[in-house]
């Protein structure tokens, strides 16, 4: 029975995290998406450091979101980048930099700046001909926020989880 109750607690925090990584998106529309973006439901991408179930909850809200606020080609792409990210994530959930998931924030960032910056915006939502610099500057641009989203936000509330014993008991089986 206990396996059961196991299984249905991850089963509900992978759906409430998908909604929630949808309902973060949408409700800051004007920051979640374009070139330039700081979409504070990434920080929802380090979760993964508490159970593999939020590799499927991360990626589920964030394909929804991009369903419901972007274009098919973010659908695509930028699910992908997403679900590649936490997947790395996961595999970085022990390693710490004086106590912080820094480590475990870097998929993302790198993910989303190679796919979503230098190719995605790049080569479908570029007004001009893709270019080295045009990748770049557009990975640069991802990268920044991403770097707001996940290694600032998404590493505090790490830490935030971690430090809380009432929280802990709620993102983790332990």
């Amino acid at each position: 029975m206990k396996t059961n109750q196991l299984s249905v607690a991850r089963l509900v925090r992978c759906a409430v995290i998908a909604a929630v990584y949808v309902v973060l998106c949408l409700a800051l529309a004007p920051f979640s998406y374009g070139a330039v973006q700081v979409r504070i439901a990434e920080a929802l991408c380090l979760l993964p450091v508490f159970g593999a179930e939020y590799i499927v909850g991360v990626t589920l809200g964030c394909f929804l979101a991009n369903l419901l606020g972007s274009t098919v080609i973010d659908v695509v792409f930028g699910t992908l980048a997403t679900l590649l990210a936490c997947l790395v994530t996961y595999k970085l959930r022990n390693v710490r930099v004086k106590g912080l998931a820094i480590p475990a924030s870097l998929p993302p960032v790198v993910f989303n700046m190679l796919i979503v910056g230098a190719f995605e915006i790049t080569f479908f939502f570029s007004d001009t001909a893709p270019t080295a610099a045009l990748a770049a500057f557009n990975a640069v641009a991802v990268g920044i926020g991403e770097i707001i989203s996940c290694t600032i936000v998404g590493v505090a509330l790490v830490k935030l989880v971690e430090s809380n014993e009432g929280l802990k008991r709620i993102f983790t089986e332990k």
